[in-house]
């Protein structure tokens, strides 16, 4: 069978094949007195709070499971226009969100309506995989210019004006970002969309943790901004609801149209039943509980990053939000694979890739090696996810440090 050229572009995801490798050792190990530790899939461990759960029952109990519009639930749309008000103090209308089934649809149709072939999209190196493959997708290519710690593995404004070729459509920014859990700051970020501008091109920001911002420096939406911002978002990360696709996106007034009509040949609708149950995201309790988990998760991460560091495993940049620790796995390599006569003697070199299956077959604890995230020095690094509680942390550092002692 003729595989189309477009599928042979898309690279694979190897955190994905990553986390199949830890299942298989996993089931090796069920059981025992070591499980395997999972901090390689960025999914929080809590799930939806009760309201959002009983809306979704009602909604199944009342029958109301037939199609939306393309756009989404306008009750849902402006509960999300109300909640940029209060949290962030922007005028967002309602009829600027297109509802999406999950952050990945919102991409999709974003890099549908504005890519044409052959276009380029910079991005940040190291970056999300997902996000430049959906701009091949759409017959684009996206750019990755290297970001260091410097820059907090950002796109700075002068990278973006020395890169901008005759082909350039724009840029894709992740604010905070997947893997380093690092915002990009806002007056950068104003200089980027100026660049972005003055060259008739894009600004697309994900900000699918935004919700899980930390810093007070960094806890601003880019649509605050400029109108010509697209901002993509997600009930997944900051509301605790991965499994039931849902996001949105915040375009223009001129794109509304032109993406509703697009989403409506790709996917009708986001599902009926997961807009009804996110109206009671924006409920008092459930924002109550929202904040109490972030919380957590700004504790886990002022746990986490310092113990990495004291293990040899350096965070260059502390993450500002999200729920990952981007850490520099050099020197760890260099003690792990000491007594191997096949790294001493030069013939190879052991990265991230080779010290997460080595974390796997020995700690019993699965993390994820930079290869997906980009080419520029990411060999180097491991993302962990602190996704998870408490126990599961303490219980993966005191694995590392017998591993590393």
């Amino acid at each position: 069978m003729r595989i189309s050229a477009r599928a042979q572009r898309i690279e694979p995801f190897y955190v994905m094949e990553m986390a199949k490798s830890a299942n298989a050792i996993a089931r090796e190990a069920a059981g025992s007195d070591r499980p395997m530790i999972y901090l390689n899939i960025g999914e929080p461990d809590f799930t939806a709070p009760p309201l959002v759960r009983e809306a979704a029952e009602r909604a199944i109990r009342d029958g109301r499971t037939q199609y939306t519009q393309a756009t989404g639930l306008m009750p849902l749309r402006e509960r999300i226009s109300d909640w940029y008000a209060q949290r962030f103090g922007l005028q967002v209308p309602a009829r600027r969100i297109v509802v999406t089934a999950g952050a990945s649809a919102a991409l999709q149709l974003a890099c549908l309506a504005l890519i044409d072939a052959g276009d380029e999209i910079l991005m940040p190196d190291p970056s999300y995989p997902c996000n430049r493959q959906f701009v091949s997708a759409a017959e684009g290519r996206a750019v990755l210019l290297p970001a260091t710690a410097a820059e907090r593995f950002q796109l700075s404004a002068e990278k973006v004006a020395d890169a901008w070729g005759a082909r350039t459509r724009g840029v894709m920014l992740a604010s905070p970002s997947n893997p380093t859990g690092t915002s990009i700051h806002p007056d950068e970020l104003r200089r980027i969309h100026d660049v972005v501008t003055e060259r008739g091109g894009i600004t697309l920001v994900d900000e699918i943790y935004l919700g899980l911002s930390y810093e007070d420096t960094y806890s601003h939406s880019a649509l605050g901004l400029s109108d010509d911002i697209i901002s993509i978002n997600s009930f997944s990360k900051y509301f605790n609801m991965t499994g039931w696709r849902l996001g949105w996106l915040v375009v223009p007034d001129a794109l509304v149209d032109v993406v509703e009509q697009i989403a409506q040949h790709l996917f009708i609708c986001a599902s009926t039943v997961s807009q009804y149950a996110a109206l009671a995201c924006f409920e008092p309790d459930s924002l109550a509980e929202y904040e109490r988990r972030r919380a957590e998760f700004k504790a886990r991460r002022d746990w986490f990053v310092p113990a990495l560091r004291e293990l040899g495993l350096d965070v260059p940049v502390t993450p500002d939000g999200a729920f990952y620790a981007w850490a520099d796995c050099s020197r760890a390599c260099d003690k792990l694979f000491a007594s191997r006569s096949e790294y001493n003697s030069g013939m190879q070199t052991a990265g991230s890739w080779e010290f997460a299956f080595e974390l796997m077959k020995r700690a019993h604890l699965a993390v994820t090696p930079g290869r997906d995230f980009g080419h520029a020095d990411t060999a180097r690094y491991i993302r962990f996810s602190t996704a998870n509680a408490m126990p599961q942390l303490e219980a993966a550092v005191a694995r590392l440090r017998e591993v590393l002692a």
